[in-house]
């Protein structure tokens, strides 16, 4: 690792307030939107504790029990949900804040800049909050109906919730600190800068290729403002280096080049649950084979020049593939843990603030070694036809349904809700967007029931709630 800096730009945050009165006049970090707040009588938490009990306690969050994760909610009772995987994340993201504390102990600066445990729980557990209902097909659905109207795109969505949406503030939605809306920020980059062209729509949805749809990652222009203030702290070119984009051709969405030093552990451990914790499923459930893994895996694994592949390999693939429960579990653990173990920093020197200036990444062979992971996943599980044809069918679900509700929304949509889009379309508003927030915010089995109520005659009833 190169030479730390020598002087911050901002003062470091005080993790471990020692009075009841609330500290975040002491750093921007952990200041909320809605300004300092009195702590209640006898709470000592600090403000990042509170915004993980703000997560948690949230109806967002308790909604990733019913939205598909990889294997569609139903189809079994075994396979994660995106709570569960939610729950992963926030595990391996503190056990990487764990090891960079006790792997680095003699650098002073990164250690006053590492998050702890409460506020990485915070970023992990709500990074998914979010992404509606039916994986990938639901995003690439409520993205196709929302082109002209600003886009859809999962972490954007987070973002809103956290910062806009949310429950607990009438104005500032979770109003959760700034230092944990940085953390979920993988994308601090706006839809218009990012979004590539799309092309002709076609006459029926049943024709839309969902690759032509995906959305740009970014940030809602809606949400300008609050990307902005949760930039503030940082200095004029601080903030223009982070929101540098690249764009390989005129018609692609441009991607976003950095993230913060927090962002970069989320979407570590989130990469490793996927890669690692997501195969358990697809072993267990019989979809991915010992044949299979070694026809695809296998090779790329053993290729690796690494000591621990070389010593682990032959009983990583034993234990995967037993029958025995606790075999299978040991070989999980050893793979994240080897991941975990092996985290460094790096140091770009571009920036000057350290949330900016430290990334956490991973050697090259355990970089490849996850990569392969994923892509295997992606190519044996994830597009096989028969995932495929469950993540289109939730794509025109919610497509139908949203032409449904945008043709007469004061008629169909829910009393508040359409109270509230009422009131911002009169105001000259993006009216769609309150649309795109409701049906975003449906677990599957919620938007199974409302398109069965709107389409299937013998199904529904007035006396089942909306």
């Amino acid at each position: 690792m190169s030479r730390a800096p020598t002087s911050p730009s901002q003062e470091a945050p005080k993790q471990e307030p020692s009075r009841q009165t609330s500290p975040w006049q002491e750093s921007p970090w952990e200041e909320r939107q809605s300004g300092p707040i009195t702590a209640r009588e006898n709470d000592f938490r600090t403000p990042f504790q509170r915004d993980r009990a703000r997560i948690i306690h949230s109806a967002a969050f308790r909604r990733l029990q019913s939205k598909t994760q990889i294997l569609a909610i139903r189809q079994n009772d075994y396979s994660r949900t995106r709570l569960t995987h939610s729950l992963e994340v926030a595990q391996i993201g503190s056990g990487i804040v764990h090891q960079l504390k006790h792997a680095h102990p003699d650098n002073s600066l990164f250690q006053t800049w590492l998050a702890n445990e409460a506020l990485m729980e915070t970023i992990c557990l709500s990074h998914d909050i979010g992404h509606p209902p039916f994986g990938h097909g639901g995003e690439v659905a409520l993205n196709y109906m929302m082109t002209d109207y600003g886009g859809f795109e999962g972490n954007g969505q987070s973002l809103r919730i956290l910062g806009k949406r949310g429950a607990y503030s009438p104005q500032y939605g979770m109003d959760v600190t700034r230092r944990s809306l940085l953390g979920i920020l993988k994308y601090p980059v706006l839809q218009t800068d990012v979004v590539g062209e799309y092309p002709p729509k076609p006459t029926s949805f049943r024709q839309i290729k969902a690759h032509q749809w995906s959305p740009p990652k970014c940030v809602y222009q809606e949400e300008a403002a609050l990307l902005n203030w949760v930039l503030a702290p940082f200095s004029l070119a601080d903030r223009q280096r982070l929101q540098q984009t690249e764009r390989h051709s005129p018609k692609q969405h441009a991607k976003s080049r950095h993230s913060s030093f927090d962002a970069s552990i989320m979407d570590l451990a989130d990469d490793i649950a996927y890669g690692v914790h997501d195969l358990e499923d697809a072993i267990v459930l019989g979809m991915v084979t010992q044949e299979m893994w070694q026809a695809h895996l296998l090779p790329l694994l053993a290729d690796l020049d690494n000591d621990f592949l070389k010593k682990q390999l032959a009983s990583l693939q034993s234990n995967l593939f037993s029958r025995k429960s606790h075999l299978r579990k040991d070989a999980i653990g050893t793979l994240v843990s080897w991941f975990i173990t092996s985290c460094e920093i790096h140091e770009n020197e571009d920036f000057e603030h350290p949330l900016l200036r430290f990334q956490i990444q991973l050697p090259d062979a355990q970089r490849r070694a996850l990569d392969a992971l994923k892509n295997f996943e992606m190519q044996h599980i994830i597009l096989t036809p028969e995932v495929q044809m469950l993540v289109y069918k939730g794509q025109q679900m919610l497509l139908e349904m949203f032409e449904a509700l945008a043709s007469d929304p004061m008629r169909l949509l829910p009393r508040e809700i359409a109270k509230e889009w009422y009131i911002t379309d009169q105001a000259g508003g993006n009216a769609q967007r309150i649309l795109c927030d409701y049906m975003a915010s449906m677990t599957d089995d919620y938007a199974s029931r409302v398109y069965n109520k709107l389409f299937v005659p013998s199904l529904g009833s007035v006396f089942e709630p909306m």
